[in-house]
């Protein structure tokens, strides 16, 4: 009897195991059709979701780079201008040089015709035997200074 038993309890550990093996079996072709599900419709999912989240960085990037190039015209004119600018104040300044030499080239011309006929003057006068005084040295505040 204790081995017919025996043979009973195995035989029901036996029908649980099998009972078990069928659920596990169940449960793994579950998952295995889940699985074959999501490797079908995961990679579109993710392609869509990227897609959907880089489309405004891309439209963003491409408006940062139109703003760039925009600017980098923007400087390169401006620069142009400046070295023009500048380039016209050195030629303002090389007038204005010329100008204020000429000047002082006049000023020295008549300076010289002018100590040229006060020498003169101071010749012809010493000749005659007259005696020239300047003012400078009759004012008696003129000889302190």
């Amino acid at each position: 009897m204790q081995r017919a038993q025996e043979r009973v309890e195995q035989r029901a550990d036996g029908a649980a195991l099998d009972a078990l093996l069928v659920r596990a079996r169940e449960q793994v072709e579950a998952l295995a059709a889940a699985t074959s599900a999501l490797e079908e419709t995961l990679p579109g999912r993710v392609e869509d979701a990227v897609r959907g989240q880089a489309a405004p960085v891309g439209r963003n990037l491409a408006e940062v780079r139109g703003l760039m190039n925009q600017l980098l015209r923007r400087l390169g004119a401006l620069e142009e201008d400046l070295l023009t600018e500048r380039n016209a104040r050195v030629d303002d300044l090389a007038v204005l040089v010329d100008l204020v030499s000429s000047g002082w080239k006049g000023v020295d011309a008549r300076l010289g015709r002018i100590e040229a006929v006060v020498n003169r003057l101071e010749q012809s006068q010493d000749t005659r035997g007259a005696i020239v005084y300047r003012m400078e040295d009759r004012r008696p505040d003129a000889a302190s200074s």
